[in-house]
């Protein structure tokens, strides 16, 4: 968070290693926003706020009032690999989450200022859950709820992130829609939103979604991950089926869950249901592409 330099565009900007790098990115988020609303055209910003990320760090005065909350764990130093340490994770963790929030502030606060509320749509997500590393304690914050795994994990505690979609005039406020997308689906959304037409993907556009009206659904959701001795994941319906250290076992059996009853993944019921577990693991098949930079066992050989 305190690099040697950032990329703007295509532009390497220098800096002393003292200069928080989140400031910068929210400060250079609201010159655009400004700048792009005077000329009367639509535009897009992507906000890649990169915090709260591991190292948990942020500027004293945003750390310094969860200090004493969370005295217990002033002794604690989070260690990197890039040699970075932090006093007091914890309480830098709540110091980044204020500050974020404050910054997503700024950006809703500025588009009311310049009355283009009713034709912005803000989204908020996360790519991962909550991580485990550099001494950060989610279960301080319940940061999962009833979810299990984390970050790297392809349980729901891994996978699954909350979407908070604003848009005045056209999306009610506090209001909840349970349709379950991914973010291949970002793609085909915006360009629908745009009028243009999308590239090939394997998205679904939730923008129907968001308007109220009637809602495309996935036939199945499908996941892989090549570290950990690799794990699959499908989600079919309420059917979540994973499969994992196939590196080991190719023939690594499916665990199957129902969402609706078992949102924790804690019961595996496989047996009681070979015929789901069956087809998940078809699917499972179908969806993996082979790719030689991530092989499965056996594959290019």
């Amino acid at each position: 968070f305190y690099p040697d330099h950032l990329w703007d565009n295509k532009t390497r900007v220098e800096l002393d290693g003292k200069t928080y790098s989140h400031h910068l990115i929210a400060n250079k988020c609201l010159e655009f926003i400004k700048g792009a609303s005077r000329k009367d055209k639509p535009f897009f910003a992507y906000v890649p706020f990169t915090i709260p990320h591991a190292a948990m760090q942020a500027p004293e005065e945003y750390v310094a009032p969860f200090r004493k909350q969370f005295a217990e764990y002033e002794n604690l130093i989070g260690k990197y690999s890039h040699g970075t340490s932090v006093k007091n994770p914890v309480a830098a963790f709540a110091g980044m989450m204020t500050l974020v929030d404050e910054d997503i502030g700024r950006i809703l606060q500025l588009v009311k200022e310049l009355g283009i509320e009713k034709d912005t749509l803000v989204i908020l997500t996360s790519d991962n859950g909550p991580h485990m590393e550099g001494g950060h304690k989610p279960l301080v914050f319940d940061c999962n709820g009833p979810l299990t795994g984390h970050k790297r994990d392809l349980t729901e505690g891994g996978i699954r992130e909350p979407t908070i979609a604003w848009w005045p005039g056209t999306i009610k406020a506090g209001s909840t829609n349970d349709h379950v997308g991914a973010f291949w689906d970002v793609m085909p959304t915006y360009c629908e939103l745009a009028g243009i037409q999308a590239p090939k993907n394997d998205g679904i556009s939730f923008a129907p979604s968001l308007r109220g009206k009637c809602q495309q659904e996935h036939q199945y959701l499908y996941w892989e991950f090549h570290s950990r001795g690799g794990t699959q994941a499908i989600r079919k319906g309420n059917w979540k089926g994973i499969r994992k250290n196939i590196f080991k076992d190719k023939d690594a059996p499916v665990l199957l869950y129902n969402l609706e009853t078992d949102l924790a993944e804690e019961k595996d019921i496989a047996a009681e249901n070979p015929e789901i577990a069956a087809q998940l693991r078809k699917l499972m098949d179908e969806a993996h592409e082979p790719n030689p930079n991530f092989p499965f066992p056996g594959e290019f050989k």
